[in-house]
């Protein structure tokens, strides 16, 4: 089975760039399984229920997410009609939407997919390592294509995530940084891991964002408005084989794609 994992989409430059590809990449690399991480997909900060319709009706299958995902009011309501689309499981009992999605690719494979968020310079939520044993211990052991999304900012704490989960998920991805790693790899379990997929958007920028306001923040200390950058724009993904019948990843590897 080939999975495709799309990083972080920026604004408007990064959504539009992989919505005129996507579909091509898909096709390209016979992807059977395509999943999206869309929560700065709206003006660099949240996404809302138009966006998340236009992306999966390019050919993403799944949406991840991460801490923005609550920027954008519209969105709430959204998430409880649509479980496709995944906050981090580890918010506490009472928010809206899930964190868990099953589903069936073309072929017929089941597969779940896990969303995560990290806790080491972060809001402090669920322990995400203690909600993904109680996750995985519930899940159908007929469901052997598991991947996990992990939003988290400390590497350490991905690192050491990919550690505890390897041999239990197909693949453990991380998000939020927008800095694309090179550890891309097959733990010894048989589990893939990247501590980073970086970011879907404008690489000439502060994590997506126009310099010029990142750099008066870091100079004064003030809040200030945060616009998308325009400029070299990326798609960053990875793309994973995996044996469906064990569930284990046989291959990892980082995929960019320039715009012209």
């Amino acid at each position: 089975m080939k999975i495709l994992f799309v990083g972080d989409v920026i604004g408007r430059p990064g959504r539009r760039m992989l919505l005129r590809r996507m579909e091509k990449i898909v096709a390209d690399h016979r992807v059977d399984l395509c999943i999206v991480n869309c929560e700065n997909a709206a003006a660099g900060f949240g996404v809302t229920a138009w966006i998340a319709d236009e992306l999966f009706s390019r050919g993403a299958h799944v949406l991840t997410s991460g801490n923005h995902i609550w920027d954008k009011r519209d969105i709430y309501d959204y998430l409880e009609s649509k479980p496709n689309l995944l906050r981090p499981a580890n918010y506490p009992d009472g928010v809206p939407g899930k964190g868990l999605y099953v589903g069936s690719a073309a072929a017929g494979t089941k597969y779940a997919v896990l969303n995560f968020q990290g806790r080491v310079y972060m809001p402090a939520i669920d322990c995400p390592f203690r909600k993904a044993d109680e996750m995985l211990d519930a899940l159908d052991p007929a469901v052997k294509i598991r991947l996990a999304d992990f939003h988290a900012d400390a590497t350490s704490e991905k690192m050491a995530f990919g550690a505890y989960l390897d041999g239990r998920v197909t693949a453990v991805v991380g998000t939020h940084t927008h800095v694309p790693t090179a550890d891309a790899r097959v733990l010894p379990g048989g589990t893939a891991y990247i501590s980073d997929v970086g970011m879907t958007g404008p690489y000439d920028s502060v994590i997506g964002m126009e310099k010029e306001g990142s750099i008066r923040r870091f100079l004064f200390g003030l809040p200030g408005r945060f616009e998308p950058a325009t400029r070299d724009v990326r798609i960053s993904a990875v793309l994973i084989e995996a044996d469906e019948s064990t569930g284990l990843a046989a291959s990892i590897e980082r995929y960019e794609e320039r715009d012209e």
